[in-house]
């Protein structure tokens, strides 16, 4: 985030607080992304996060609005919207604090990460139990999808930013032709699958404990239709360094089953499930192997570099635990012996 934006942010911020005859004294938080900064603020006598965004918008296009209005509607733990602005591209918001799950996970006995993982998967879904009512709002998720569209771009984001960005070493014509075959199969077949709300992003760096330790959700402004499994791999299996057990995973699985059953939504075979989250596996890890190394070779967050053999490992078990997938198995199998 440069300063100009930052500084530009401040002087923004200052003035709509002064216009709404509130202090203008402010704590900058750390930005989540290039378009948009967090600052903690006082509004109307309690502390409030005011997010102000790169230009000005249109609540009606404004996709954080209408998530952040289908999620509160369903009873979803997201911030409640105090005011916004659309001329100045300010939102104020419920402040949660500043404990990250993924944090506070770190520093936890077994049982407690036990327990809070389980609240998070029932969140999961809760979301899903959304999907009629964001349908029948014309919300905007209902109306984006991880079709074959996006899923093959997200798999190719991974193929371009890994072995040329990260490795500086483009695939031969005959493995990307291979690869991609593999691919486009992939992609395919999950977009058939994609019928329920997901949040996205549903990791423990993007859940929130508030004052009194009740789990929140944050960051839902680009959820879509998707699987079933596609929120449970990445809350499960995002930023490890080894593979959890497979007893562990299975046990969350049909904990995940029995809250969908809990929230009213169809009942489904464990065994089906399994296929698909295994096909889900490939396609988010390698998605999120892409994101680290492009965010490690081209913004020097080298942090992410830890987790790329590892996901490698939980890609190739997937794809040979649905017997799927011989080409990128082998790839892989080149990368974490190399």
């Amino acid at each position: 985030m440069s300063q100009v934006f930052t500084a530009a942010a401040i002087a923004r911020l200052q003035k709509f607080l002064a216009d709404n005859n509130q202090p203008t004294e402010i704590e900058v938080l750390t930005p989540d992304a290039s378009t948009r900064e967090y600052f903690r603020v006082t509004w109307k006598n309690q502390t409030a996060i005011a997010c102000v965004y790169g230009e000005a918008f249109k609540a009606a296009e404004h996709s954080y609005l209408d998530l952040t209005a289908l999620f509160l509607a369903n009873s979803l733990p997201v911030a409640k919207v105090y005011k916004f602005d659309e001329a100045s591209g300010i939102v104020i918001q419920e402040d949660f604090g500043d404990l990250i799950l993924r944090e506070f996970l770190h520093q936890s006995d077994d049982p407690t990460r036990e327990k809070l993982l389980n609240q998070a998967i029932s969140l999961i879904a809760e979301i899903q139990a959304a999907t009629p009512d964001a349908f029948e709002r014309n919300s905007i998720a209902s109306r984006l999808k991880f079709d074959e569209e996006k899923l093959l771009w997200e798999l190719n984001f991974f193929k371009t930013h890994y072995f040329e960005t990260f490795r500086q070493a483009k695939l031969s014509p005959t493995d990307e032709e291979a690869l991609s075959k593999e691919f486009r199969e992939l992609a395919g077949e999950l977009s058939d699958r994609a019928s329920v709300l997901c949040h996205r992003d549903f990791h423990a760096a993007n859940l929130m404990l508030d004052k009194k330790k009740r789990l929140r959700i944050i960051d839902h402004q680009d959820a879509r239709i998707g699987t079933t499994s596609y929120d449970l791999v990445s809350l499960l299996l995002d930023r490890v360094t080894e593979m959890p057990e497979p007893d562990w995973i299975d046990e969350k699985k049909q904990f995940f089953l029995a809250e969908r059953q809990k929230s009213g939504l169809g009942i489904i075979k464990a065994e089906d499930f399994d296929y698909e989250f295994q096909l889900q596996t490939v396609q988010r890890c390698l998605k999120a192997i892409g994101t680290f190394s492009f965010q490690s070779a081209t913004r020097g967050k080298t942090h992410f570099v830890q987790y790329i053999k590892p996901m490698f490992s939980i890609v190739r078990q997937a794809a040979a635990k649905s017997n799927r997938y011989p080409y990128l198995q082998n790839i892989i199998a080149k990368i974490i012996n190399r």
